[in-house]
This record gives C-alpha cells, structure tokens and sequence, in this order.
C-alpha cells in the first residue's frame, strides 16, 4: 500500500464527508430563520407552522432507521449523493410552493432526506481509519454539525434581510449543488475502490478494562457471544443488539437536551430575560460553539488518555453536563450571564460524547461493514428525543406560567437517565459484555 496516496486518499474523504453533513445543515435551517416571513407570506398560523416542523422530526426519526438499512444495503456513496439531491429539491420548492398541504409533503419527503446525512457520513469515514485512532479523527471531524448550523443560519439570515425568504431556501440549495458536486469528485467508499489495501484495525480485538491490555478474541462459542465480535455473515449477535439499543436510550436522553436547548434558548432568552432578537441569538449560539471545543477536546482525550474507550469518556463528560443542568436549576434564572454560562458548559460537555457514541462508538459497535445501521438505530432513537421535547417543553412552559425552573429540572431528569444509562454501558465493557 502506498503510504502517500493513502494518506492523500484520507485528506479528500475527511474533507468530502465534512463538507457533506455541513452542507445538509443549508438546506435545514432555513426554515427555522425565516419561519415568520414565511408563515406571513402563505397565511400560516403558528399551529400551521409547528406542525410543518413536526412533520420533518418525526420524518427525519423515521428516516434514520430507513437510511441505515440503505446505507448498509447500498453503500454510503450512492445513499448520500441521492439523499443530498432530493434535499436540494425540497429545499428549493420551499420557495415557491404556497399551500399547507405542499408545504408540509415537501418538509417530510427532506426529512427523509437529512437523515441519510449522518449514518451515511458515518459509514463512509469508517473504512478509512483505524479504530485506535478514530477518537481524534471523528472528533475533528464531528464539528461539521455545529459548524454546518452557525453557517446556515448566518447565510440563510443574511439572505433573508436584503432579498426576501425565496432566497434563502434557493441560496442554501445552491451551497448544497456545489458539495455535491465536491463529494462526487472525491469520496470513495472503501480503500479497495481506488486500488488500496484495506486497513488493518483492532476492530476484531477486545480490551479487559481492569488493565488497558488488549488480547484478541478467540473463535470459541463463548467468546463470540460475549464479545463486540461479528459472526460469520456479519449479523449481530445478542450482546451487540444490547448495547446499541443502551447507546440509542442513552442518545435519546441526549438529543433531548440539545434540541431544547437548540430550539428553545433564543426563546427563553426573549420571553424571560428581556433580550432583543439578535442579542438573544448571539448568547444562544454559546452552546453550539462551546460544543465544537468539546467535540474537539473528547476525541482527543478518547484516544490520548482512554485509548479508545467512548464509554468512560463519556461518562465523565455526562457527568459534567447533568451538573450543568443542575446548576441552571438552581441559578439559570437569577441572571443572563449565568443562563448564558450554564449553556456554554453543558455544550462542551454534551457535544462530546454526542459526537463519539454516534460517530466512533457507532463503527466500534456495528464494525465497519454494518457502522451505517448501527449509527442509523442509535441516531433515530436520538431523533425521537427531539421530537418529544418540543411537544413537552412547550406545554410545560405554558402551563407553569412561563416559569423556568419546571423545564431547568425536566432537563435534570434528562441528564440523569443519559448518565444511568452511559453506567451501565461502562459495567457492560467491565464484564466483556461490549466494547465500547
């Protein structure tokens, strides 16, 4: 193999899946910044407008389990560039469709579409490197989500205040045509496809948690039912299916927190705290770009520190972030500052392990020929959490009169269960029940 094309090979996919879920985030977020114009111009009321956005959630969770049984069935390439192109579509046609019933047929079929982004991305980065050093790696490259949305969001309001709505869904389908176009040029699903070897890794190895010595597992029965090891034809035996329905629960919890906190911290930053539009949207944005830190900072630790144990760094991490919420319980609403503060930490805390059990951990688990199922399940179970937060959060808030503190100890309760589960997937790793 040679070292030099493989590495040049390493740079073109890193950049190509970057660019490529980055680039999902602009033909995502318009919507979201220019949902007022939008609802004054096709006579949509605030009970049409949320159903529109419940009409992609509940796709986009639908769409992450569908996609990781594409993705798995027809190769990471061919499912991306098809999904990125029927979102290009959508997208576009939310400049000009003027009917509910248009509206919300095209946010579906796009959540559908967003969600081969991940699992897709996922799967595509997981031939490329060895799993000693996917901490880092997906680490770095685990930015592409909170880059993609700052991005969006600046371009698709930029758009919005000097040529009107029309173009911010048109501009975002535009940056979306040229990743395509990058992508198609330079991303490869495996080695193999341009004339590689294949990497060896330590995916087929376990490592005893007690000593950080690693041992390869053995062809005995009882190894191969203990262990995160594939069976002959590369079906999942029970341990496996266990701990990626654990990981999902445990996401679930997850993307409960950073969805409210996505979707309601400009909110409360307005209604609550007495901010302006603007200024409350820079102080929200705090936790996306706190979370790119710790994205950053969890990856390298996972490989550095942990040598590729997801499950103890996150573990710490989650531990931080239910202190977070716990903080903003007691202190969030005596002062912006603090609330402002509160989210910061909990983004760099959450994001990490965010990024690690659905990235990393997702190939680790599901091995690199099934990383796009096992990220599609872990994912889409996340996607119910988001889900479930806009219908709860909005009626808790109204019925406690606006207060805070009922939806600060709702993402308590959050934090803990994430925590709980995160437990018990680090005992599972001490009794060789899964490798994560």
């Amino acid at each position: 193999m040679s070292v030099a094309s493989l590495k040049h090979w390493r740079y073109r996919i890193f950049a190509s899946t970057w660019l490529c879920y980055a680039g999902y985030y602009f033909c995502r977020k318009p919507f979201y910044v220019v949902k007022a114009s939008f609802g004054d111009a096709n006579a949509l009321t605030a009970a049409d407008l949320g159903l529109i956005g419940s009409a992609y959630l509940i796709s986009y969770s639908i769409g992450q389990f569908l996609a990781g049984w594409a993705g798995n069935r027809a190769g990471s390439r061919l499912t991306l560039l098809v999904g990125m192109a029927v979102s290009i579509g959508c997208n576009a046609a939310f400049g000009f469709a003027n009917s509910l019933g248009a509206i919300l047929g095209f946010m579906a079929l796009n959540g559908l579409a967003q969600a081969t982004g991940w699992s897709g991305n996922v799967a595509a980065m997981a031939p490329w490197f060895k799993r000693e050093e996917r901490g880092t790696v997906m680490g770095l490259w685990s930015t592409n989500f909170q880059a993609g949305g700052v991005l969006a969001n600046t371009f698709a309001a930029f758009l919005l205040g000097h040529y009107g709505f029309k173009y911010s869904f048109l501009g975002g389908s535009l940056v979306l045509i040229a990743v395509w176009i990058f992508f198609y040029f330079n991303q490869r699903n495996r080695p193999q496809d341009v004339g590689l070897d294949p990497l060896e890794s330590n995916d087929s190895e376990t490592r005893q948690p007690e000593t950080g010595q690693t041992s390869t597992l053995q062809a005995s029965a009882e190894h191969t039912s203990s262990t995160n090891s594939k069976t002959s034809d590369s079906k999942w035996n029970r341990e496996i299916w266990i701990t990626i329905l654990l990981v999902g629960s445990f996401y679930f919890f997850v993307k409960f927190i950073r969805y409210a906190l996505w979707s309601w911290a400009p909110y409360f930053l307005q209604k609550n705290y007495h901010l302006a539009g603007d200024d409350a949207g820079y102080i929200a944005t705090l936790f996306d770009f706190c979370g790119i830190i710790g994205v950053i900072t969890a990856g390298f630790l996972s490989d550095r520190w942990f040598k590729g144990r997801r499950a103890q760094i996150s573990v710490l991490f989650i531990a931080g972030m239910t202190a977070g919420c716990i903080g903003l319980y007691f202190l969030g609403g005596q002062a912006v500052w603090i609330f402002g503060a509160g989210i910061g930490f909990i983004g760099f805390m959450l994001y990490g392990p965010d990024a690690l059990l659905t990235g990393a951990g997702a190939i680790d688990i599901g091995t690199q020929e099934r990383a796009a199922l096992a990220a599609g399940i872990i994912n889409g179970m996340g996607s119910i959490g988001s889900v479930f937060q806009d219908l709860m959060i909005g009626d808790l808030y109204t019925r406690s009169g606006g207060k805070l503190e009922p939806v600060f100890l709702l993402l308590v309760g959050s934090a803990a269960m994430a925590l709980l589960l995160m437990g018990i997937v680090l005992l599972r790793n001490r009794s060789q029940k899964s490798d994560v």
